[in-house]
């Protein structure tokens, strides 16, 4: 008898998911920039993410064919509605586990901590987190 349980590569191949934990960064951080803006540079998302320029631009050329992004080479990132769409969800998710986290931490939260689990909960589960976040909040204030 098969079991149920994998390692956590494992889980990931089952999946087989187009979108890495990585690209999801990178289209929550173009989003969270681009909200009121309709462009930003790959030098900007370097700096906010704290990686090299020419990564950028190899990440951006995935996420371009992934039909997320509009981008030229050395030019600006624009989100498309996909990448709207989906970067409208991470930022979602990311401030649902934020207010989760300074809840049940006495309003103390740790980024790090919220960065590395955001990818692995579910939308269903997101959702969850959030009606908790919402009653918990009625019987704490």
């Amino acid at each position: 008898m098969k079991s149920k349980f994998y390692t956590l590569k494992g889980y990931k191949l089952k999946e087989r998911n187009d979108i890495t934990e990585s690209m999801e960064d990178y289209i929550e951080m173009i989003y969270r920039k681009v909200k009121n803006k309709s462009d930003i540079t790959v030098k900007e998302i370097a700096i906010f993410l704290n990686v090299k320029a020419s990564s950028v631009s190899k990440m951006a050329n995935r996420l371009k064919e992934l039909n997320l992004i509009e981008f030229e080479k050395y030019g600006k990132i624009k989100l498309n509605k996909n990448g709207i769409n989906l970067g409208k969800y991470l930022l979602w998710r990311h401030n649902i586990l934020k207010k989760f986290f300074k809840l049940i931490n006495k309003k103390n939260y740790n980024l790090e901590q919220v960065e590395k689990i955001e990818h692995f909960v579910d939308y269903v589960t997101v959702n969850n987190i959030n009606q908790l976040n919402k009653k918990i909040s009625k019987t704490i204030f």
